[in-house]
């Protein structure tokens, strides 16, 4: 499918050049969101990791959210 340009009010067809780098745009997006989403679940695990070890210590809920 291709894609176009808005020149001016124009509608201008990509060059094959444009296409790749738009291509290489979208692929460089999507790795970097899915890098932020990794990161994310990754600090919830490992939150939700230390939240269970300390409530396996005998701490409550109280004490582990005042630390």
């Amino acid at each position: 499918m291709p894609r176009y340009n808005n020149i001016n009010g124009t509608r201008v067809q990509f060059t094959a050049e444009e296409e790749a780098a738009r291509d290489a745009e979208e692929a460089q997006f999507a790795i970097e969101k899915q890098a932020e989403i990794d990161a994310a679940t990754a600090k919830a695990t490992k939150k939700a990791s230390a939240t269970n070890k300390l409530k396996a210590l005998g701490l409550t809920d109280a004490e582990i959210e005042a630390l």
